[in-house]
């Protein structure tokens, strides 16, 4: 099975499709499935990139070292992500402890040229001065700029940058090129935001889509929903097709992510759990796009 298969929809696993029984709920969120497994794994599939977690790059560095990683990427024809930066936008305390990841993430991303380094919110949803945040993202952006490669923030509904047009006034006010958004659609279709404004989006500002399904109702709260319950695409309740066309109305034409977080999920071997995900995803993709 080749990376296009057979010109299908081009399919992105990120970091916790591959991860195995690991989850961003746990104390320690590192993947117990080493990188290699995971990039020959994605590649046998036919996935075209996968994400990593930094925890779980400082470990397979220590293991294989950055340039054997960067060739195993490689030779097995795929690209990479790396997530997720959180505190960018503090000071004190938090802005010490965000930027040695921050530095970590840049210096691992001259060697393994990652599509780009993923961001998060303040999940404190604390107040914020957008001016301030909007001068970190450009100082950020232009960091990753400098090791080529870009910062896309992923908007939260339970955080200070909790839908679209909040993620839209920052990164366009910022003005950085290298700065977007990566739109997940659990995110979007919790929130209620419609297809439609998806559809309005400059196609220069995504840098990143990620795709899955949930069902009609939350449960548990808006965390514990989305790291325990996703479903595979199709198989719930979200109106993926009208998602996906939107996001092709708005110039999309990057690979398509798929992101499975659930119990259910992390109890399957990795493989099958992969190729699922990897199937149900382009499916929806490629029926939506006719």
């Amino acid at each position: 099975m080749t990376n296009e298969t057979a010109g299908g929809p081009r399919m992105w696993a990120t970091c916790w499709t591959s991860a195995g029984p690991a989850s961003p709920a746990l104390a320690d969120p590192r993947s117990p499935v080493n990188f290699r497994a995971r990039v020959e794994t994605a590649a046998r599939i036919g996935y075209v990139g996968l994400g990593f977690i930094h925890h779980d790059l400082v470990v397979a560095e220590e293991r294989y070292g950055l340039p054997t990683m960067k060739q195993m990427l490689d030779d097995n024809g795929l690209a990479c992500e790396i997530e997720m930066l959180s505190g960018w936008w503090a000071t004190g305390r938090q802005r010490e402890l965000s930027d040695r990841t921050r530095l970590d993430m840049l210096r691992m991303a001259e060697t393994l040229h990652p599509r780009e380094l993923k961001i998060g919110p303040d999940e404190d949803d604390l107040p914020f001065e957008m001016a301030h945040w909007q001068e970190e993202f450009a100082a950020l952006c232009g960091q990753a700029a400098d090791v080529g490669t870009r910062v896309g923030i992923e908007f939260l509904p339970w955080t200070n940058i909790k839908d679209l047009a909040t993620a839209r006034e920052l990164v366009e006010g910022a003005g950085h090129p290298g700065g977007g958004l990566v739109v997940d659609v659990w995110h979007t279709e919790r929130f209620g935001t419609p297809a439609s404004d998806l559809a309005e989006i400059p196609a220069e500002r995504i840098i990143a889509v990620e795709l899955s399904d949930a069902a009609a109702g939350i449960e548990g709260d808006l965390v514990h929903d989305t790291q325990c319950n996703r479903r595979f695409c199709g198989e719930g309740s979200f109106d993926l097709t009208g998602d996906v066309q939107a996001l092709h109305r708005a110039g999309w034409r990057g690979p398509w992510g798929v992101e499975i977080l659930s119990d259910r999920y992390r109890e399957m071997p990795v493989q099958t759990g992969m190729m699922r995900a990897f199937r149900t995803a382009q499916l929806v993709v490629a029926s939506a796009r006719g």
